[in-house]
């Protein structure tokens, strides 16, 4: 497995690319919540035809480290390193810092779920690094201070009540994808999903529920859709039930720059769910054909 320190944080990271002979774009992939690139990777396969595919684990998620100086497979060379939140944009922030450590100027995004609200943030602020942006199940929602008290209050029962063995129950992996799905998908993809949320870090996992939904939150993503420059792609299940549909149109309409599409009878993970008419859809706003010939 390949690492590599951002912020005094060693982050997993991985490469898909296909060697054609021609010098090919780069796409960023970003993973949601208590997820890792894996679920990533049968988009990035058939996307690595026309892009050298970038996938990481963010900080606390996946392979990656939650903080610095914290101990797992590896050991982390001593050196100062920056106090780190949870906030999103610092997420944004970790990932400018990925791109320049990796070299890399200009790329294309391709983020889903809390992901998606983390590239939305990195798109306002380096814009001129970004050619093109996909975010998938993302976008706007209104507070209100009952339900998001419930949310974080249920959100904290789950991250506490991790049990390594529940990953080895039969069919829980079915049942603790339910709620994301309403096609079904791999069981090998339900299975690491079921893992990774499982080894997510604590810290991380329980305080990125509570900066992603938020008051906050709320109150500031309104306005960083609203101030998109880049091109960007909003994908929408259908029966998506953590990002409503009609969030992510509501987010789409507040900028000329977006482009929303809806997949039919998919929920909160459409590019596994119905990944040809994902991909497709993908392929149309980036204008693959195009982009080969160029």
């Amino acid at each position: 497995m390949t690492y590599i320190k951002v912020r005094g944080v060693e982050h997993y990271y991985e490469w898909i690319r296909k060697s054609n002979g021609l010098q090919k774009p780069v796409m960023v992939f970003i993973h949601g919540w208590a997820g890792s690139a894996r679920y990533w990777e049968s988009t990035a396969k058939v996307l690595s035809e026309q892009f050298d595919c970038l996938l990481y684990d963010m900080r606390g998620f996946g392979r990656s480290r939650g903080k610095p100086g914290e101990q797992r497979d590896f050991v982390l060379e001593g050196e100062a390193v920056t106090e780190l939140t949870y906030e999103l944009v610092e997420y944004a922030e970790d990932l400018v810092v990925l791109l320049d450590v990796l070299q890399l100027q200009q790329v294309y995004i391709n983020a889903h779920s809390m992901g998606a609200s983390i590239a939305t943030l990195f798109l306002n602020r380096y814009q001129e690094r970004v050619e093109k942006a996909i975010l998938t199940c993302s976008g706007i929602f209104e507070y209100d201070k009952k339900s998001f008290e419930a949310f974080h209050k249920f959100g904290g029962y789950v991250v506490k009540f991790r049990p390594q063995w529940l990953g080895k129950i039969p069919l829980v992996d079915r049942m603790f994808m339910a709620r994301f799905l309403y096609r079904s998908i791999k069981s090998a993809e339900r299975q690491a999903f079921l893992e990774d949320f499982l080894i997510a870090d604590y810290e991380a996992a329980l305080n990125t529920i509570y900066t992603s939904v938020s008051k906050a939150q709320a109150e500031l993503m309104p306005q960083e859709f609203a101030k998109l420059k880049v091109p960007t792609l909003l994908v929408s299940g259908e029966y998506d039930q953590i990002i409503p549909a009609q969030m992510g149109r509501k987010a789409a309409e507040l900028s000329q720059q977006v482009e929303y599409v809806m997949i039919p009878n998919t929920a909160h993970f459409p590019m596994l769910e119905d990944p040809n008419t994902y991909l497709e859809t993908v392929s149309n706003f980036l204008q693959l054909s195009t982009l080969l010939s160029a």
